[in-house]
């Protein structure tokens, strides 16, 4: 049976150590962010938002554009090809914002604006 002081030191070492790995991670992301992308305020997040939601807009237009013509034919491969496209880079700039939300909530990068935690 093992010494339940000895557990609990094991547990606090642990999270210790996770807690200065988290640390590190955090510089080492904020050194690198910061060399990519300067300046983040609420102006530029908002910018890129509604980026986001133009490329939605046009993704959901192409999707309402597809369908059976009057003959009955599905539509063309063109027509889906544009389709997938424009889903793709929605996703994709979608994907991005999301790890922008992530790298604000983790402290990676400064928000111009807002207090710092530190």
């Amino acid at each position: 049976m093992s010494d339940p002081h000895d557990d609990y030191r094991h547990l606090m070492d642990q999270k210790r150590f996770l807690g200065e790995i988290e640390q590190g991670i955090r510089q080492a992301n904020r050194q690198i962010i910061h060399q990519r992308i300067p300046s983040l305020n609420k102006e530029t997040v908002m910018a890129f938002a509604l980026a986001i939601g133009r490329l939605r807009a046009r993704y959901l237009e192409a999707a309402f554009q597809l369908g059976v013509s009057e003959d009955g034919d599905p539509p063309n491969r063109a027509e889906i090809q544009e389709l997938k496209t424009r889903r793709e880079m929605f996703e994709e700039a979608r994907h991005a914002f999301e790890a922008l939300r992530e790298a604000i909530e983790r402290g990676y990068v400064d928000v111009e604006g807002l207090k710092s935690g530190d």
